[in-house]
């Protein structure tokens, strides 16, 4: 199963070849990439490389982590799988919108039967 690697604190030097030299001596990379700011093309300063095994990506880690790379101390660690929601600062479900997820529970005139019930009275317009 393949291994995905974080490795930050890169130098805004480093390129994906050297990356992949850096970390090709601990086993076979399936992928590698430095990140770069999507307008100006320049490095944002990490990356990702993934082995093809648990124990590559772990004696990479043991090997790299601290060490320097292009006149950096890198950081090298497992990288981190992103929430089922995805990216940003979202629920990641269907709660959408303010005050979500009365579960249709609601009183008379629309109003939720709950939540909001010590605010006064719901008169619709």
């Amino acid at each position: 199963m393949a291994a995905k690697v974080y490795v930050g604190n890169l130098s805004w030097n480093t390129t994906d070849d050297g990356l992949a030299h850096a970390f090709s001596a601990y086993g076979q990379l399936t992928d590698y990439i430095v990140m770069k700011d999507r307008e100006t093309g320049r490095s944002r300063g990490f990356g990702f490389v993934t082995y093809g095994t648990q124990q590559e990506a772990d004696a990479a880690i043991a090997a790299l982590n601290e060490q320097e790379l292009d006149g950096r101390r890198i950081r090298v660690n497992m990288a981190n799988s992103r929430p089922a929601g995805g990216m940003g600062g979202g629920m990641g479900g269907a709660m959408g919108g303010y005050g979500g997820g009365y579960g249709g529970q609601y009183g008379a005139g629309g109003a939720p039967a709950s939540g909001f019930g010590g605010y006064g009275q719901y008169n619709p317009a």
